[in-house]
């Protein structure tokens, strides 16, 4: 990759919310109906699709989608089927003990079909306890992984008495259990949030038509590239909203301090350079999904950044902070944990002279190391990951100017 100078100008076209989509499609499923528009064109959506769309495989294969495992373990076992879950070695390398759990204790017979704790799965029906006037409820851990909990909450509905969910420990990426419940009330459902207490009252979904947002996630590489941009830099990204259910709109106030301004207009925002701070400290327990984007700025930037919340990422598509300093050292950038759970990034000389970057079959890795092309030519491995969530990207840097070409 290379960029031929001068500020960067356009348009860029985001995919729809990966998020958004992969809740609405399983909310759909239950509710019987609704219409889904600007559903994500991203791999882990088009492969819920595909899955939901077969009523009787004896075989569904989550491949390397977090959300997909997780939101589809919680639906073939409420709607009692009898399957197999299956995907990728990574995936077998990703906990879902928690998920299991409380699934079993609401009524479902899962086994592990490998190793204690992981996929692959076998589900072998659902058998519920007599109706109760109570709600079903569940003590989950908060500090794993969001998507256990929303995977549960969408079924609480369809639960005789609904459902009550305790959450202990710290809560991670709050706003996408948020957008979970929102998502519910838009098909009908009744939940409330008490803070360590999620309620869903019992309840069939009523079939709802929703039309998708652009995905904050991928308008974070957007920011990256115009806060590395010559001055004068300006990118319009349409489709996002002011009022957003995505946590990862936290890109808008994480970036401000990093040298980008956000404009709202009707349909979408206009980011622009501007001055940045000294030095940033960031809790990412809620935007997991920024971290690496943000490391990678800042690092380029010479902006020591604190990083904090990142706990999880432990247990992504890759061990995600081990990756960040891998590749990181090779631009002569550091990030050291200096305190328990308290990353730093610093760099003093950094430097983009035609390195190559390993991405892990990781689709974050490309994307947040992509942008500092800007600062010198650079070779991304196994471009092709991006498919996971913003298969287009490789084609809108080059309308946007880049020189990408693809080799081997």
């Amino acid at each position: 990759m290379r960029w031929p100078g001068g500020p960067l100008r356009g348009i860029a076209q985001l995919p729809s919310s990966k998020s958004e989509s992969n809740r609405a499609l399983i909310i759909q499923a239950l509710a019987g109906g609704g219409e889904l528009e600007n559903l994500s064109d991203a791999n882990d959506t088009q492969l819920m699709q595909r899955l939901l769309t077969d009523q009787q495989a004896p075989e569904f294969n989550a491949e390397d989608a977090g959300t997909v495992m997780r939101f589809l373990t919680a639906y073939l076992a409420a709607t009692g089927r009898t399957t197999q879950l299956v995907g990728t070695a990574r995936m077998y390398e990703r906990p879902i003990a928690v998920l299991v759990e409380a699934l079993r204790q609401l009524g479902a017979d899962i086994e592990y079909a490998g190793q204690d704790g992981y996929p692959p799965l076998r589900l072998n029906g659902w058998h519920p306890a007599l109706a109760a006037d109570e709600p079903a409820e569940l003590t989950v851990r908060g500090d794993i992984s969001s998507q256990y909990i929303s995977a549960l909450l969408m079924i609480g509905p369809t639960l005789p008495a609904g459902l009550r969910l305790w959450l202990t420990g710290k809560v991670g990426s709050r706003p996408y259990i948020r957008m979970t419940q929102s998502l519910m009330q838009h098909f009908g459902a009744t939940c409330r949030d008490l803070g360590t207490v999620l309620e869903v009252r019992p309840g069939a979904y009523q079939p709802a038509d929703y039309t998708i947002e652009s995905d904050w996630s991928a308008a974070s590489y957007w920011y990256a590239l115009v806060a590395l941009g010559e001055e004068g830099s300006t990118i319009i990204l349409p489709g996002l909203r002011e009022h957003s259910w995505q946590g990862d709109q936290a890109i808008v106030g994480i970036m401000d301090q990093l040298g980008v301004a956000t404009e709202f207009f009707p349909d979408g925002v206009q980011l622009t350079r501007k001055a940045s701070a000294a030095a940033v400290e960031q809790d990412f327990s809620d935007c997991p999904d920024l971290a690496q984007t943000v490391a990678v700025v800042a690092a380029a930037l010479g902006i020591p950044v604190a990083m904090t919340g990142l706990e999880s990422l432990r247990i992504k598509e890759t061990d995600r902070i081990l990756a960040l300093q891998t590749e990181l050292a090779k631009f002569g950038a550091t990030m050291a944990e200096e305190a328990p759970e308290r990353f730093v990034v610093r760099s003093a000389n950094f430097q983009v002279n035609g390195q190559q970057v390993e991405t892990y079959h990781d689709h974050r890795m490309a994307m947040a190391f992509a942008p500092l092309a800007l600062r010198g030519p650079l070779t991304v491995l196994g471009p092709q990951v991006v498919r996971k969530s913003y298969p287009r990207f490789w084609k809108e840097l080059e309308r946007a100017g880049f020189a990408v070409q693809e080799q081997g």
